[in-house]
């Protein structure tokens, strides 16, 4: 299983509006198509000098191959949106995390 976590840096002026968007338009929409799974938002807890925040989108995908479908097939759409909306007050970079098993073999 494959943790795709997205960090955005949001301005404070669009601080509202941008965790609506994320809750009610870009997550429900990034799950629809059954490839993401999971969806978490969560709050990166440190203090900024340009008065933003960032917060963290995570989604579990099964392997990296379904990750590139849904980039292709709906996850470009969705950034493209996203930057129509919110320009560069909404900045973000992508990881992808590998979740370990903690059992004892």
């Amino acid at each position: 299983m494959i943790v795709y976590n997205t960090t955005f840096h949001i301005d404070k002026d669009i601080l509202q509006e941008s965790l609506n968007y994320l809750k009610k338009e870009y997550i429900p929409q990034a799950i629809v198509s059954g490839f993401l799974q999971n969806p978490c938002l969560r709050r990166i807890m440190h203090a900024s000098d340009d008065g933003g925040e960032s917060y963290s989108v995570q989604f579990h995908v099964k392997n990296v191959e379904t990750l590139n479908d849904w980039i292709k097939q709906e996850g470009a759409l969705l950034q493209k949106r996203l930057v129509q909306q919110f320009g560069n007050k909404m900045t973000g970079f992508t990881t992808l995390l590998e979740e370990i098993n903690l059992g004892h073999e």
